[in-house]
């Protein structure tokens, strides 16, 4: 049997060998195994319902958020898949203490807890709740935390806007299948935001968070204009690494959503914004997009260098093509935001709003960096100060909002006008496109790149809710199927006059600590006890020869003990602590060490190998190899112990860190 290991956690294995002594025999052989079972206990019913998993703040956590009937102390308990037996979670699942408060918007209560410590390439399992309710179990899979992977972007699914809720949750879980089918390995769910058309309808946040894949998938949970009006959105998503200061909220904290959170996965650096609050107050106080500008600024300032890429999620879309093209609000972000993220060296921006799909030109400063880029070009090379400007159509078909036409007022960093290359287009927009057809954006991280294509999820058939209200739809699912692409760009990075060298250097193998008994794993027999001084019987042997490899770069420390039970035959039995040994080292190596010899306590009135007892150990720093350890047996028992055959379990025990 083998054990892998890492520095990140202890791992504990038994195997148990079997023992025998007759009146005038003794035998130890082996079995192998050793059964954990969890112990339930009766607790308060509880419902449990809603819960999402979250990002955390870096690839080895996750938040999870759930609502609750009952204000009991609860949890998450997590374990690796391999671990959960006929759906029983292993006696040493992991788990992680919950916090929450009674929800405002609601009846009932809202919990969260955040998953640390997570190992990569790992499938893991999890459930909420408390001894006796508990959730369903669920399951996730974290990737490499180092090199490429791939995120989903979903524009404004807005459950319950199309006036018909299920129709609305169809088109939603639909897409949701679609697109993780297509992507079985995508390591983010980005949301542009709006995920219900009513902040407080706990129906429409029931049939958003309806989809399996919100449990399977860390979502990044975006706050629209939508979901600003309570406290549901809140009290539905926690994030990591959230600032709930008052200026970074439109209105009442108490009453409703808001806060600026930021996270790193692998090699990008996410900054998620309340765009809601936006207007910069009177008196020159920090607020509005001052505030956010500044939150931005800060988190880069910090925490730029740790990533490759710099990628802001919000929800009102500043270079969008539909009804919101010439909001007000929307022109006044341009003014406040655009200079500061190039400057900033902010790469991508995504967004929602206005449910339709656009990429912008490499936009510096509020205008179009380069006048000569090509409507459409497969390939972008932003300059310093280059961002790309995204908008996502709707995920779910509640509503979708058609292009209009540009306006007269230029294009100065305000403007709507005409694209000079491209007329009937704004002059921001490199693509823009409305189908009336689900669609989402697929991002590929890769070493020198962004991938991105805008990806068909549906047709004009159902579920397409506002097409089945009537909205007309030309799309044929031969001509634009589902999974075809309306967009697809590379964004290259600005490497100057110099040429840039990467080298992708891959995690060391992490080598395995194990044991395995040498050879065949019979029965030791210790032979015919020997009546000593007419006081006591006694019998000797040997454990079988157990080896040890150990090929861990980090070089951590192990020990290998052992224990036995009563020796039993039928009704009869004596205490396992008459049983004692003298361990040794029979070929060296892995930094072995014998330990000390434990007497039976017919000998000293000890507890003998009733207690685990060290068979070998090395310390932290050890050589990398392998050992064969054994042991001498010493069985002293008194002589009114009772004729027969008697067995015990030798049950060893290997600990590595």
């Amino acid at each position: 049997m083998t054990l892998s290991t890492s520095t990140r956690a202890s791992a504990l294995v038994r195997r148990r060998l079997v023992a025998g002594v007759a009146a005038g025999f003794l035998g130890l052989g082996a079995a192998l195994g050793s059964g954990l079972m969890a112990t339930a206990s009766a607790a308060e019913s509880t419902t449990i319902t809603g819960v999402v998993l979250g990002v955390g703040a870096n690839e080895t956590q996750r938040i999870v958020s759930w609502y609750s009937s009952a204000d009991t102390a609860q949890k998450i308990q997590l374990a690796p898949t391999a671990e959960i037996v006929n759906g029983e979670f292993p006696a040493g699942a992991v788990s992680f203490d919950a916090v929450g408060a009674a929800n405002t918007s609601t009846t009932g209560f809202n919990r969260h807890a955040t998953i640390s410590n997570l190992r990569e390439k790992t499938a893991y399992s999890y459930r909420v709740g408390a001894e006796g309710s508990w959730s369903p179990a669920y399951a996730f899979k974290t990737q490499d935390f180092e090199g490429d992977y791939d995120f989903l972007f979903f524009g404004d699914p807005q459950i319950g806007s199309s006036g018909d809720r299920l129709k609305d949750q169809a088109g939603w879980e639909d897409t949701l299948k679609v697109a993780t089918a297509a992507n079985p390995n995508a390591e983010l769910l980005v949301s542009a935001g709006d995920h219900v058309e009513s902040a407080n309808d706990e129906g429409q946040w029931t049939s958003f968070l309806a989809p399996d894949q919100l449990r399977q998938v860390p979502l990044v949970a975006t706050i629209g204009n939508h979901d600003v009006g309570g406290k549901s959105y809140e009290q539905h998503h926690f994030t990591p690494n959230t600032d709930r200061s008052a200026q970074y909220y439109n209105g009442d904290q108490a009453t409703r959503s808001g806060g600026d959170y930021w996270f790193i996965h692998k090699d990008v650096l996410f900054i998620d914004l309340n765009s809601n609050s936006y207007v910069n107050p009177a008196d020159g106080s920090a607020g509005g997009d001052a505030a956010h500008v500044a939150y931005v600024t800060d988190v880069i300032n910090k925490h730029g260098s740790e990533a490759k890429w710099k990628v802001l999620v919000y929800h009102h879309s500043i270079y969008s093509p539909a009804s919101h093209a010439t909001d007000t609000d929307n022109k006044q972000r341009r003014e406040d935001f655009t200079t500061a993220f190039s400057n900033l060296g902010v790469d991508m921006v995504l967004q929602g709003h206005d449910h339709s799909y656009t990429r912008s030109y490499s936009i510096k400063n509020g205008q179009k960096e380069n006048p000569a880029e090509k409507p459409g070009a497969a390939d972008v090379f932003p300059g310093p100060g280059g961002v790309i400007y995204v908008t996502a159509n709707s995920a779910s078909g509640s509503k979708y909002y058609d292009i209009k036409k540009p306006d007269n007022t230029g294009t100065g960093i305000r403007g709507n006008g005409p694209d000079p290359l491209d007329p009937d287009k704004y002059w921001y927009n490199s693509v823009q496109n409305q189908e009336h057809v689900r669609s989402y954006v697929k991002v590929q991280v890769r070493g020198d790149k962004l991938v991105l294509a805008n990806v068909r999820s549906g047709t004009c058939a159902a579920p397409n809710a506002a097409v089945e209200k009537g909205l007309s739809c030309v799309n044929t699912p031969d001509g634009q199927p589902v999974g075809s692409i309306v967009d697809n760009v590379t964004v290259h990075p600005f490497h100057g006059d110099g040429q840039a060298i990467q080298v992708n250097v891959p995690n060391p193998a992490p080598g395995e600590f194990g044991w395995t008994i040498d050879g065949y794993n019979g029965l030791v027999d210790l032979g015919t006890a020997q009546e000593r001084n007419g006081t006591y019987f006694q019998a000797n042997g040997k454990i079988n020869p157990i080896l040890v490899s150990d090929s861990r770069r980090s070089l951590a420390p192990w020990s290998i003990s052992a224990n036995v039970g009563n020796f039993q035959d039928a009704d009869k039995k004596f205490s396992g602590s008459y049983l004692g040994w003298n361990p040794y080292v029979l070929d060296a190596g892995a930094g072995a060490e014998a330990g000390a010899p434990v007497l039976s306590s017919l000998d000293d009135q000890g507890k003998g190998l009733s207690v685990s007892s060290a068979l070998a150990a090395a310390a932290q720093g050890h050589p990398r190899g392998g050992a064969k350890l054994g042991a001498d047996l010493d069985l002293k028992i008194p002589d009114s112990i009772a004729k027969g055959s008697y067995r015990t379990t030798l049950t060893i025990t290997a600990l590595s860190s």
